[in-house]
């Protein structure tokens, strides 16, 4: 009797154990400046719906979007503290925790998309080691897009920034060092700071992607538009190393898989709406200006060349600076060939 009892005790405790460990779960508090509704927020839930699904809800995801968790430089501090366990950045959070990804952000670095792709795809393995060297995961990479001056008055030369109250990102050091070779002298606040400051007229020269600038209603105190793009931003979705290696190998699969589908597919919708949101700033009568000829552009570009030396053992390494430039002169020189 005394066997029968102890043996259905002992399958009460394995039922126990096995129901616990299919209720498991793993919740990822996911945080963004990204508003709600955007393009990433939209691909960002698809992201987390499918990967909990496919995990059979091992998974599950809560967003924090539009910056109610902060500027990025929180949502890196509120991971570290484990209050966050991920988070979509632009490059400025991914600098926060891995200073060499800022390099493909530096100015005048890409001429068109093939590039962008080509690089990101030739050094993804390099990068995704130096994340997961500082404690993260690369989810995926979630391009911003290109990048355009937005003022007051027109740009057409270096020269002409110098007369705007031009807005700095606080603390990016990219924008920093290219300004200083451009010789400008910009306004550093928040970016939750800078529509206050249009609106009162402590600034009158912004950056940022045609999109986002429309999504952050930047646009609204804008006039003109200088139609070479600064540089191409960076963005991805990464995820503490802790939290990542806390899921099985299995769920650890299902998200890498998901995240290069779905932050792949949302770098090629960011593109597109990009190039919608241009015909858009049209439409509200924003002018466009361009480049006063050839020189002046290669003007921007030794700049853009000047900025990313000066980086160069403060970011990055010089090793990892010749290895893109390397890449990127085989990828020009095979396509001319």
């Amino acid at each position: 009797m005394n066997y029968f009892k102890k043996s259905a005790a002992l399958c009460a405790f394995l039922l126990a154990l096995c129901a616990g460990a299919a209720r498991a779960e793993t919740m990822v508090k996911f945080a963004t400046l990204a508003p709600d509704g955007s393009t990433w927020m939209k691909a960002m839930k698809q992201f987390t719906i499918e990967a909990s699904s496919r995990t059979s809800n091992r998974v599950k995801f809560k967003l924090y979007a539009g910056g109610i968790s902060g500027d990025e430089k929180d949502v890196v501090r509120k991971i570290r503290l484990g209050q966050l366990q991920a988070g979509g950045f632009t490059g400025v959070g991914l600098g926060e925790i891995a200073p060499e990804a800022r390099l493909l952000d530096t100015p005048f670095l890409f001429k068109n998309a093939l590039e962008i792709d080509h690089i990101y795809k030739t050094l993804d393995a390099d990068f995704r080691k130096i994340f997961e060297s500082k404690g993260y995961i690369l989810l995926g990479w979630a391009e911003v897009g290109n990048v355009n001056i937005f003022s007051n008055s027109p740009v057409t030369r270096p020269e002409d920034l110098k007369n705007l109250k031009m807005w700095l990102w606080e603390g990016d050091p990219i924008a920093e060092a290219m300004f200083a070779a451009l010789k400008v002298k910009p306004i550093p606040l928040s970016v939750m700071d800078v529509m206050t400051s249009l609106q009162t007229g402590m600034l009158n020269g912004v950056y940022g992607s045609p999109l986002s600038v429309i999504a952050l209603q930047w646009f609204s105190r804008m006039k003109y538009v200088f139609s070479l793009p600064i540089t191409n931003a960076s963005g991805a979705a990464v995820i503490s190393k802790k939290t990542f290696y806390a899921l099985s190998k299995e769920d650890q699969k299902i998200l890498l898989e998901l995240g290069e589908k779905h932050f792949r597919a949302l770098t090629l919708q960011s593109r597109k709406d990009n190039e919608q949101s241009i015909a858009i700033l049209k439409t509200k009568k924003l002018q466009f200006t361009d480049p006063a000829g050839p020189a002046v552009t290669a003007e921007f570009e030794r700049a853009g060349e000047q900025a990313r030396l000066s980086l160069v053992g403060k970011l990055y390494t010089r090793e990892l600076l010749d290895k893109v430039e390397a890449a990127l002169k085989a990828f020009r020189a095979s396509k001319k060939n």
